[in-house]
C-alpha cells in the first residue's frame, strides 16, 4: 500500500506534464506518482512511456470526465491518502509535507487543500479554490482570497489552517477511506462543481475539510475549460443545483431552490440584456431545464445523504449576492464569518 498516491488525471494534456509533472516528480519523495489518461487523442501516453517511466500510467478506455475519471483510476490504486492533482499545478519544494503531517495528527480531518497562487500572478490567489471555499446560504461558492471575480493580493491574511466548506479538487488530499466510505466524486456530474459536492457530503457524515497554507502551489487554471465558456457555465449551474438537491436538509431545501430559480433566470437576464452574451443565456436556461429533468434521478441519493446525517454542515447564513453587490464586501475578510482554527 501507498503512504500517499498522487493522481494527475490527464486528458489531452502533454503539454501541461512535460512542464510541470518534472517538478511533481522532484518535490514529492516519499509518494507515488499516477497519472490517469482520459483516452487522450494527443501524445499524452507516448510522452509519458518515453519520458516519465517513473511514473505509473493508467489508461481509461473513454473520456469519463473528471468525476468518474478519477473513480475509475482511485479504484485501480492502493493508498492511505490519494492526492488529486491537475496537470496544471506547479508544485513547490516541501509542499506535501505540511498536509500529510497535519492529516496524520487530525484524525477528524477527511480531505485538506493547500494555498493556490496563480502562475500568471504569482502573489495573487487563484481563482479556483485560493485559500479554501466556502459556500453561501443559497449555493454561491466562493475562497478565502477569491469573492466571485475580485481575486486578492496573498499578502499572508489567510496564512491560518482553518475549516472550510471544500477543498479544490485542483489539488486535493484525501483519506482514501473517506472517499470510498462516501462513494467519490459523483460521475455523473462529469466535471465542476463535484469537488464541493463531495465535501458536503463528508461534512454531512461529521467529517472536517481544511486548509493548510503552509503548503502552496501556482495554478493554471482553466485548462479544460477556459471561464469564459458556455459549456461550463451549463455544468457550473446545473451540477450547483443538483449538489443543494442532494445536500440541503429538508427545513431548508424548498425556500432555497424557490429563491435560486429566481436568482437563476435573474442571473441569465443579466448576461443576455448587459453582457450581451446569448451563449450564456442560453446555458443557463438549458442548465434549470436538464436539471428539473434528472432531478428525480437523484432521490435515492438525497434520501440516502439525509440519512448518513451527523453534523449540520452549516452554510455561510448570508447571501453573497448582497454582500458583493449591495453591500460592496468584495474582500474575504469582510463577510461576516466564524472560523474554526487549528493551532
Amino acid at each position: 500500500m501507498d503512504k500517499v498516491a498522487i493522481v494527475i488525471l490527464n486528458w489531452n494534456g502533454a503539454k501541461m506534464l512535460k512542464t510541470y509533472l518534472p517538478r511533481v516528480l522532484e518535490y514529492s519523495a516519499g509518494a507515488t506518482v499516477y497519472v490517469a489518461d482520459n483516452h487522450s487523442s494527443d501524445d499524452s501516453v507516448a510522452l509519458l512511456k518515453n519520458q516519465f517511466a517513473e511514473c505509473r500510467l493508467i489508461q481509461l478506455d473513454k473520456n469519463w470526465g473528471f468525476a468518474d475519471g478519477y473513480n475509475k483510476a482511485l479504484a485501480q490504486i492502493d493508498a492511505e491518502y490519494y492526492l488529486l492533482l491537475n496537470s496544471d499545478i506547479e508544485v513547490t519544494p516541501n509542499w506535501l509535507e505540511p498536509m500529510v503531517t497535519f492529516m496524520d495528527r487530525h484524525e477528524d480531518v477527511a480531505a485538506c487543500q493547500p494555498k493556490l497562487l496563480s502562475v500568471h500572478a504569482r502573489d495573487s490567489f487563484e481563482y479556483a479554490g485560493a485559500c479554501g471555499g466556502f459556500i453561501d446560504a443559497y449555493g454561491y461558492p466562493y475562497c478565502r482570497g477569491r469573492v466571485f471575480d475580485a481575486v486578492e493580493t496573498d499578502c499572508g491574511q489567510y496564512d491560518s489552517t482553518v475549516e472550510i466548506h471544500w477543498a479544490t479538487g485542483a489539488a486535493l488530499l484525501i483519506r482514501a477511506c473517506d472517499y470510498n466510505k462516501v462513494g467519490g466524486l459523483d460521475g455523473r456530474f462529469f466535471a465542476h462543481s463535484e469537488e464541493i459536492d463531495l465535501c458536503w457530503r463528508l461534512r454531512i457524515m461529521g467529517r472536517k475539510i481544511c486548509c493548510v497554507p503552509e503548503s502552496w502551489v501556482f495554478h493554471v487554471g482553466g485548462g479544460t475549460l477556459p471561464k469564459a465558456n458556455p459549456m461550463k457555465t451549463y455544468l457550473n449551474f446545473r451540477n450547483n443545483l443538483t449538489m443543494l438537491y442532494k445536500c440541503l436538509p429538508e427545513n431548508r431545501l424548498k425556500r432555497v431552490m424557490l429563491i435560486r430559480c429566481v436568482l437563476d433566470y435573474v442571473a441569465a437576464l443579466k448576461m443576455l440584456l448587459i453582457d450581451r452574451n446569448k451563449e450564456d443565456f442560453d446555458a443557463v436556461c438549458r442548465a434549470r431545464k436538464d436539471f428539473k429533468a434528472w432531478r428525480n434521478q437523484f432521490d435515492d441519493d438525497r434520501r440516502r445523504i439525509q440519512q448518513s446525517r451527523q453534523s449540520a454542515a452549516e452554510l455561510s447564513r448570508f447571501s453573497l449576492l448582497m454582500e458583493y453587490y449591495v453591500r460592496g464586501k468584495k474582500v474575504f475578510s469582510d463577510l461576516p464569518h466564524t472560523l474554526h482554527s487549528f493551532l
